[in-house]
Formats: C-alpha cells, structure tokens, sequence
C-alpha cells in the first residue's frame, strides 16, 4: 500500500524512490528481506517456506520474536554471514559480534550499529545492548530501528529510507514514531512491529496519516 503522499512524490521523482521500496518485502513483526543482490534480512521471525536464501542476517537482540533460530535455519545456506550484539552470540552459533557505534562490512555490505532502547519501559533498557543498523543495499540507505523509543541517537540519521516500529507497549506508538520521523529525516518511512505479536494495522495508518504534509513518504508494506 502506498499512501497518496507517497505517490506525488514518485510523479516528483523520477521513480527512485518506487526502487527504494520495490526491493523491500515485508514479513511481518520487524523482519524484511532486501533482494539486492546481497540478499539481507533482518530479524527473521515466522518466515514462510520457500524464501530466497540469505547472504546477510541482521539481528537486533536476542528476544525470541527477533533472534529465531528456526527462522535462521530456513533461509541460512553455505556462507551466510549472521551479525548481532553479543546476547545474540548466546542463541546462535557464528554470529559476527557487533556493538552500538561499530561500523564494519558484511558480504560486501557496509553496516553501521545504532543503540535502540526504552526510555522508561524496562522492556529493552540500554544496557541491554539491542540494536538498530543503518546500512546501504542496492545504491540505497536503509534504518532499521529495532525495538526502541524514539531516542536522541535517531537525529538526523537522514537514510533513504527508515523501517520503524509503531505498535507502542514495547516499542513506540505511532505519534511517537511520526516524531522520531521527522528527527531521523528519511525520505521514505515504513511501518513494522504490528500485526503479529502486538498493534495493529491502524497503528501503521496513524503513522501514515500523521505524516501526511510532511516530506517524508510513507509506504505500508504487505506481509509477505
């Protein structure tokens, strides 16, 4: 689903950003797959069969909804370069340990560490070490916030495009996720963490409404 925002700025733009959102799938909760090439995911959880294989995973933290290792082992093939903080080490074996202000490079992929945490809720406090990851696939710059609140490290992270919860309870509520959107300045936000354990699909409609008039288009992705 595109949101008539959205769609303006496509006719605006020359289709690029269409390409931003045409690689990005969608699979639920906070897991999406980049094609690429590499292929990426990103907290694989209740994948169905039959999915392209992974050369990156991306974990945040080591909760069951985002570190499965029955997911891991659908889409994991010869070679497949799984990274994580290190409470994600303690669930999978051969995971590439990374901290919050780390930049290293994955399968050809440059992957930045970001701090992703609860303000007031102990849900994910800092000291947990959860993660979001800034990184470029396919000429396109990517956010994954993880599990957060809208914190002070998302200010002008400026990526092409940011995948942020919006569920509240654990994570943010779709006003405060709209807030963290116009802070972070991407130019295209995506909803995620609905629709499966907490939220649902009108908190990603909320975020897309409160977005409306501003320069950052919303797309709503199908579960795939």
């Amino acid at each position: 689903m595109f949101t008539g925002v959205f769609l303006l700025l496509v006719l605006a733009s020359s289709g690029k950003e269409v390409n931003m959102v045409q690689q990005l799938h969608w699979h639920g909760h906070d897991c999406f797959r980049l094609d690429g090439p590499p292929v990426v995911y990103v907290d694989p959880f209740k994948l169905p069969e039959g999915l392209p294989k992974a050369d990156l995973i991306l974990i945040t933290h080591d909760h069951f909804d985002h570190c499965s290792p029955e997911d891991v082992a659908k889409i994991k093939k010869a070679g497949t370069i799984i990274v994580g903080p290190s409470s994600v080490a303690k669930k999978l074996s051969g995971v590439q340990v990374i901290a919050a202000g780390e930049t290293k490079t994955f399968a050809g992929v440059t992957v930045k560490a970001v701090p992703a945490y609860n303000l007031q809720k102990q849900f994910h406090p800092k000291s947990y070490g959860g993660l979001g990851y800034v990184f470029t696939v396919g000429g396109f710059t990517y956010y994954h916030a993880g599990d957060t609140d809208f914190i002070p490290e998302m200010a002008n992270l400026a990526p092409d495009v940011a995948l942020l919860p919006v569920s509240g309870t654990y994570v943010m509520t779709a006003q405060e996720a709209a807030e963290a959107a116009r802070s972070i300045k991407p130019k295209v936000a995506v909803p995620m963490h609905y629709g499966s354990i907490v939220g649902e699909e009108v908190d990603a409609k909320k975020f897309a409404k409160l977005l409306e008039g501003s320069s950052i288009a919303v797309v709503i992705k199908h579960r795939e």
